[in-house]
């Protein structure tokens, strides 16, 4: 027996008629209905007064002024506060997304123990014996480059009679280190790019992961006349809107710099230091056109093009990204010029033993650490520097599961930025020494501590809690506490003294030589803030919107140019593996001109291990392949330089 598509049609409109005239089926609907509704995992509406409340979000290296909407009390979005002189009304990538990562199940609910909920009494038992029988061997790695928690902790080193401050990597360190280590500076470097009328980014991705990016994309949407320029090994975001991408390897920036020099010496401009008779000689013998092309490929045309632009600006600017060698070269360069670079001074300290922030810069992570009692402050060694770090016994304070609170000893849950006192001070990069504070606008609903309160119970340090800090810090800068809490920021336009700076031409010279891995194809890491940094996984909103550039799938996409890609006998789509460093990554390969030959861009911030469904298991870790090496003269450690070996598989 067959049934015909017309009897079919009828007799399932019949049925539908049927049901429709049947009332018990409508009855049993409103019973499930109302069962559903009743289910205790559904989210229920929250209704009361909506806010908008500013604080500062903590998720980005730089930190942004934000509002935070809410609604009878619970946050439940972010926006730019306009009111801010950095942030204007904007936003970054990974701020905007503050509130799905308070909210996110990978939060740290409770102090663990090697896995074991204990109490919070318990906690500061066990590190307080801890702390006793470390002695001096007790060392920090900070993921805050502009808090003021930095200075309880540095002030606990000091009264234990330890300097292990450590920064995890960045162009502040690099800078300080070159400022004040190679140069006898004073206070930090900060950059103005809104007022200069043309600005050389030396390796400085400005608009994805050097400084203020928010601040930065200010200064870039008030450009008419195409002042920046880029120079550095692919063609990033921020190249792409520039009005020149001049292709430079990283390790050979420091020269390409020192060859602006030599124009810009050749053109008579002078700086009152007491060794600029030698640096002059140096620049003029040791980095020539004709050896800046050798040493970088750059041409000696296009070295001249860029020194001209310097030249014929009102006011110039040389913004370095890097190595310590490619700072301090870049900082003699702007001392030349006498254009838009600015000396930032140091605001005052809450706490008399804490270490000044040029101190905390001086430790160079990337040699190692060692020691028996490590405190690790919302940051991810164990992610970012997977064979740098060891401890006796780690303490890591965090609001959200890592990497490194997965191998650490003691977990200890901090509040989100959200849920307590939080500030900013000067992010680098900026052209005045600028101050922000952020108070709690929603109350905590883990078992969290600050990690500033904890500290302060260890040991009498001149603060019984970290409000106390805080109130201290605002009175040293002379700022207004309640006009802080609304929102506004104190902005502090004095420069610092930069007489007697030196242009450490007794070092520079063999610093700024090229240095390379042992690897076959030079590795160009390159950071989105969508995607993730060194510290923050990629949030919860943020995979949508990765190119397939960078993620196709679960497999992370690196970028050689057609030349590169023939080389090494690969297409689109190819599958490689990249080794260098202390691992190895896979890869699928895309052919993008924008890189330069005998090279590979490859994205940071990928390949985490632990976390959430949006950052876990997607792409690899680049982290693991990058070639540390020491500077020549300096010592200083960088990454610039990394090579890797490819193969296909």
């Amino acid at each position: 027996m067959s049934v015909a598509r017309r009897a079919f049609l009828q007799l399932g409109a019949g049925a539908t008629v049927g049901i429709l005239f049947t009332p018990t089926v409508w009855t049993a609907l409103d019973d499930v209905s109302i069962w559903t509704q009743n289910w205790p995992w559904i989210p229920k509406l929250t209704y009361g007064e909506t806010k908008g409340l500013p604080t500062v979000s903590k998720m980005c290296e730089s930190g942004c002024a934000v509002k935070v909407r809410t609604v009878a009390g619970e946050a439940f979005g972010v926006e730019g506060n306009p009111e801010n002189p950095l942030s204007g009304g904007g936003v970054c990538p990974l701020c905007a997304n503050s509130v799905q990562v308070k909210n996110s199940p990978t939060r740290i609910k409770s102090p663990m123990l090697k896995g074991e909920a204990i109490s919070w009494d318990k906690a500061k038992e066990i590190v307080a014996e801890k702390l006793d029988a470390a002695g001096s061997k007790v060392a920090v790695i900070s993921g805050d480059q502009t808090g003021t928690v930095n200075e309880v902790f540095s002030a606990l080193l000091t009264e234990k009679g330890s300097d292990a401050f450590y920064a995890m990597p960045c162009d502040m360190q690099a800078a300080s280190k070159a400022w004040a280590g190679l140069m006898g500076g004073s206070g930090q470097i900060g950059y103005d790019l809104e007022n200069s009328d043309v600005v050389l980014l030396a390796g400085a991705d400005a608009l994805e992961s050097w400084g203020p990016t928010v601040a930065n994309l200010k200064a870039f949407a008030a450009n008419e006349s195409g002042k920046f320029i880029f120079a550095g090994p692919m063609q990033t975001k921020t190249a792409s809107v520039t009005s020149k991408w001049v292709p430079v390897p990283a390790e050979g920036m420091a020269a390409f710099t020192l060859g602006l020099c030599y124009y810009v010496l050749q053109a008579g401009k002078s700086v009152p230091a007491a060794d600029f008779a030698q640096f002059k000689a140096m620049v003029m013998s040791g980095f020539t056109p004709a050896k800046v092309e050798a040493a970088t490929g750059v041409k000696a045309d296009v070295l001249a093009a860029v020194a001209k632009q310097l030249l014929a600006a009102s006011s110039p600017v040389v913004v370095p990204g890097g190595s310590v060698a490619s700072h301090c070269a870049a900082f003699a360069l702007n001392l030349l010029l006498g254009g838009g670079m600015k000396v930032l001074p140091e605001f005052g300290k809450a706490l008399s033993g804490a270490m000044s922030r040029s101190d905390m810069l001086k430790q160079d992570i990337l040699q190692g650490v060692d020691t028996d009692l490590l405190f690790v402050y919302e940051a991810n060694p164990a992610y970012a520097l997977t064979d740098q770090v060891k401890a006796g016994f780690t303490v890591a304070f965090d609001c959200v599961n890592t990497e490194t609170t997965a191998a650490a000893d003691l977990v200890l849950p901090t509040p989100h930025s959200f849920e307590r006192f939080e500030d900013v001070a000067s992010p680098y990069g900026v052209a005045a020494a600028t101050y922000s504070l952020g108070g709690p606008v929603c109350k905590p609903t883990l078992d969290v501590m600050t990690a500033g309160d904890f500290v302060l119970g260890l040991a009498d340090l001149g603060a019984e809690t970290f409000d106390e800090v805080i109130e201290a810090k605002v009175a040293a800068i002379g700022a207004d506490m309640d006009e802080l809490t609304e929102g506004a920021a104190y902005v502090l336009e004095d420069t610092a003294d930069v007489s007697g700076v030196s242009l450490a031409a007794a070092v520079l010279g063999k610093a700024a030589i090229p240095v390379k891995g042992s690897g076959a194809i030079s590795l160009a890491p390159y950071t989105l803030l969508n995607v993730g940094t060194a510290n923050q996984a990629t949030t919860p909103n943020a995979p949508c919107t990765i190119s397939n550039n960078q993620l196709l799938g679960e497999k992370m996409v690196v970028m050689l140019n057609s030349v590169t890609a023939a080389k090494l006998g690969v297409s689109v789509g190819s599958a490689i593996k990249l080794s260098g460093g202390a691992g190895e990554c896979e890869a699928l390969v895309q052919i993008f001109e924008g890189v330069m030959t005998d090279t590979v861009a490859a994205p940071l911030g990928m390949g985490h291990t632990v976390g959430d469904e949006f950052s876990k298991g997607k792409g690899d870790n680049v982290y693991k392949i990058l070639t540390v090496s020491s500077e020549a003269a300096t010592g200083a450690s960088t990454w610039a330089g990394s090579t890797v070996n490819v193969a296909k598989i």
